[in-house]
């Protein structure tokens, strides 16, 4: 059964600048650790018309709640992985940060 991780956010306008460097560090890691990962695809996308400015949207494809669990356990327990994660919440505004796990209709 797929299952999807979409969190939503919106980043400090003085942030704006930072937030895809830090995106693409935590790509690279998670490339040069691929056991750290479950996720089928992962992929990040910005507002560009409508909505709120500086609102952004990640979305990660499972192929099992077990998998985002494994991943999500993982991150945890790792020292690089839980310091992006700080630096990533320095930068949204307090409050928007959202999370929701959705499964597929089969």
């Amino acid at each position: 059964m797929t299952i999807l991780e979409v969190e939503t956010f919106v980043v400090k306008p003085e942030k704006q600048g930072e937030v895809m460097a830090l995106y693409q560090k935590m790509l690279k890691y998670m490339k040069e650790h691929p056991e750290k990962t479950k996720a089928k695809s992962s992929k990040i996308f910005t507002q560009v018309f409508g909505g709120t400015f500086g609102a952004y949207v990640s979305m990660s494809e499972y192929d099992s709640m077990a998998d985002w669990e494994k991943e999500y356990a993982t991150m945890m327990q790792d020292e690089t992985l839980m310091k992006f994660y700080q630096e990533a919440m320095a930068m949204i505004v307090p409050g928007t940060f959202t999370i929701s796990i959705l499964s597929a209709l089969e």
